[in-house]
């Protein structure tokens, strides 16, 4: 079990959506909390509401040159971190035949070598400290491939690979858990700040994600998988868990049923209608 009382959580992506939510639900439950992000007065707010002491610690996690510096001053903050998040991240709504290259390897960036990167850079601390918790924020996209979402899957399945078999190396040897987080929809601005195929800002949500699950629900649910050590969560309902279940017991069946979901889609979009999913 982890305590999360009294311990230091540093959460990126946490000026809105999910990351503030897992910020004021950690908060609440008595960690003290270091807030990363790019809009510091996005932060500034989040750490206002808090109950426990916090730090504002902007960044753009792909200024790799940058991060060594940024887990040095969050590391001095209270002399240590037990837990990372790692939250900060942009999703996509593009077909591939209309991606450009540099939105893949853009996406890759944010989703994959960014959370990988800060995540290295706090293991050989962890270690020397007996332990601590990653926790990375995946998505049912990063275990089942969904239309619109090509650059977006293979960060996200990358993320957990990564995850998964960082596991196997420092759980049992040197008490650092990882947790991976696959939420379904949760209503946030996923969709609205979506990439699209030129690499371009969607400004648009989905019915999907507007009707999904609180983000509230879901960092009570994050806390809660913390705390047990649970080495995977899938936090979804309805179809999107269902999918994401056969994806293991029935894969036949999953992919004629996500092969057509993307049929109809593609067949739409490449119509001329709206790449709403």
């Amino acid at each position: 079990m982890t305590d999360i009382a009294g311990k230091v959580a540093w959460i990126t992506g946490a000026s809105s959506g999910i990351g503030k939510a897992v910020a004021t639900v950690l908060a609440a439950e008595g960690a003290h909390i270091i807030l990363s992000g790019r809009r510091e007065a996005a932060l500034q707010e989040v750490a206002a509401s808090l109950p426990t002491q916090s730090l504002v610690l902007p960044f753009e996690v792909t200024d790799y040159a940058a991060l060594a510096a940024h887990v040095e001053t969050a590391w001095a903050w209270q002399g240590q971190v037990d837990i990372l998040v790692n939250n900060a991240g942009v999703s996509q709504r593009s077909l591939a035949l209309h991606t450009a290259p540099e939105v893949y390897q853009q996406m890759i960036n944010i989703d994959l070598l960014a959370p990988i990167w800060l995540t290295q850079l706090q293991l050989e601390r962890m270690r020397a400290a007996g332990g601590g918790h990653i926790v990375a924020i995946s998505s049912v996209a990063g275990r089942l491939g969904t239309p619109l979402r090509t650059a977006y899957c293979a960060a996200k399945h990358g993320l957990i690979g990564y995850m998964d078999a960082l596991r196997t190396e420092v759980a049992n040897l040197h008490n650092i858990q990882v947790t991976n987080i696959l939420p379904g929809s949760v209503a946030t601005d996923v969709s609205r700040n979506a990439m699209t195929g030129d690499g371009s800002q969607r400004g648009v949500s989905d019915d999907n994600i507007d009707n999904g699950d609180d983000p509230m629900d879901c960092a009570s649910a994050i806390a809660e998988a913390i705390q047990a050590n649970t080495p995977e969560l899938v936090f979804a309902k309805g179809m999107e868990l269902e999918a994401a279940k056969l994806r293991h017991s029935d894969p036949d069946n999953t992919f004629a049923l996500m092969g057509q979901i993307g049929a109809d889609i593609a067949a739409k979009v490449e119509a001329g209608g709206d790449a709403t999913h």
